[in-house]
């Protein structure tokens, strides 16, 4: 069916019209992060009519109706990453989830290893080409987009105009709704001493004409304000935030040395505050692409100096990473970690790093432990690892026996509890100090 773009307005109808084209048994895909399109997957939520509809996504914002037991016989949640929105639902039995690699998400749509018989999107206005975008998240939806038959929008006038792999022409969206409201926002929390230390300590490991890629957090926050000293940095990262933006306009960003994207960073999605969301409307300078492609190790492994920094929920004495869950409780997902703690580690000069508080629970509890909680799912393996740091300190694994490993994470854990870890160690390895 043809449709005019410059018609898109009066073409606009109601949430609750739009979703009616799903039907009983479907298979849907629902944009997340700062495009989840609410009033959308609230209209759906509120349907009873219908029932085994599955719905798949990643962390969403905004609303959680639709993972509530009431709307389980109806419409049931499935996480490809677990967001706060979730978890109570996954761990009730409510809602599902699916460990996988972020970079892997796309092919399941594409190849029909998880067919999608619609998505919900959240995408900015069409242009004079009939052009709208995926805007603040391409990650797994433009492939979800491209692999699913019936494309159900909200079209709002607020979303930014991303550059890259980012456009779902008009033509194919079934039905829309218009909208013109702020997108869902992700402010930075105040730094804590601890982590203010653990962001001196990465700092200290970047080294000029490095290329970032960093996540969402504190920690990820505390070392990008520290580099501002640093000069010609390049970015290829899974996402970025509002921080990122103040380092790249201190002119410590340039991405002038880069084999891949050089002069732009390149990312697939952000979250954070109206300042990233600015900074990536109509930039060419900011590229997002799909997760297969800005997570894929064969492409992150051509920068050089690639810095990874991600996080870590536990870490025993051999250095498997915990990242996903508290024991059997799923907390977030595998996502990107596995992917760029690789290519960083391919990269020529590259240095993979996790990087988390020593305690947890108001420091009751040892991140650095002599074994991993039951349940507790091993994300990054202890032949994957290398750098770990705490505000105690940095180490690097790689190529060290499980005695070495088991001393080195010894010295960064919290002076509270080696005494502890040392007599674990030692039962475990039949050694002393």
């Amino acid at each position: 069916m043809h449709r005019n773009p410059n018609e898109w307005k009066k073409a606009a109808t109601s949430a609750e019209e739009v979703v009616s084209h799903i039907r009983s048994g479907m298979n849907v895909f629902l944009h997340g992060g700062c495009a989840t399109p609410a009033a959308l997957v609230d209209a759906l939520a509120r349907r009873k009519d219908i029932e085994g509809v599955r719905l798949f996504h990643l962390h969403t914002e905004g609303t959680s109706n639709f993972a509530g037991p009431e709307q389980a016989p109806h419409v049931r949640s499935v996480s490809l990453f677990a967001g706060a929105m979730v978890r109570r639902a996954i761990e009730e039995g409510h809602a599902d989830y699916v460990p996988v690699f972020l970079s892997d998400i796309p092919d399941l749509f594409e190849s029909g290893g998880i067919r999608l018989d619609a998505a919900l999107l959240q995408v900015s206005p069409p242009n004079a080409h009939g052009h709208c975008t995926l805007g603040t998240s391409i990650d797994v939806a433009k492939a979800a987009a491209d692999a699913a038959p019936m494309l159900l929008c909200e079209i709002n006038e607020r979303m930014p105009r991303t550059h890259g792999n980012s456009v779902v022409p008009y033509s194919r969206i079934a039905a829309h709704l218009h909208s013109n409201r702020p997108l869902y926002q992700h402010h930075p929390a105040p730094e804590t001493e601890v982590e203010g230390r653990i962001g001196e300590i990465i700092a200290d490991l970047v080294e000029d004409r490095s290329c970032l890629q960093m996540g969402i957090g504190a920690i990820p926050d505390a070392v990008l304000t520290r580099l501002k000293g640093k000069r010609d940095l390049g970015v290829h990262t899974e996402m970025f935030s509002d921080r990122f933006v103040e380092l790249f306009e201190s002119g410590a960003v340039t991405n002038r040395y880069k084999e891949v994207g050089p002069s732009r960073t390149i990312t697939s999605f952000v979250i954070g505050t109206q300042k990233v969301f600015d900074f990536v409307d109509d930039n060419p300078l900011v590229e997002f692409h799909p997760s297969d492609r800005t997570n894929d190790t064969s492409v992150i492994r051509k920068n050089e100096r690639v810095v990874a920094i991600n996080s870590a929920l536990q870490v025993d004495l051999t250095g498997q990473v915990c990242a996903d869950s508290l024991g059997h409780r799923i907390y977030s997902g595998i996502g990107g970690q596995m992917d760029f703690m690789r290519g960083a580690a391919l990269s020529k000069g590259g240095k993979p790093i996790l990087a988390f508080s020593s305690t947890a629970a108001n420091g009751r509890v040892s991140r650095i432990t002599h074994e991993l909680n039951p349940g507790a799912g091993v994300v990054t393996t202890r032949g994957h690892v290398h750098w770990i740091v705490t505000e105690y300190g940095a180490v690097n694994l790689h190529g060290r026996s499980l005695r070495e490993r088991g001393e080195a994470l010894i010295s960064i854990a919290h002076p509270d509890f080696r005494p502890e870890l040392r007599r674990q160690l030692h039962a475990i390895r039949h050694f002393t100090f």
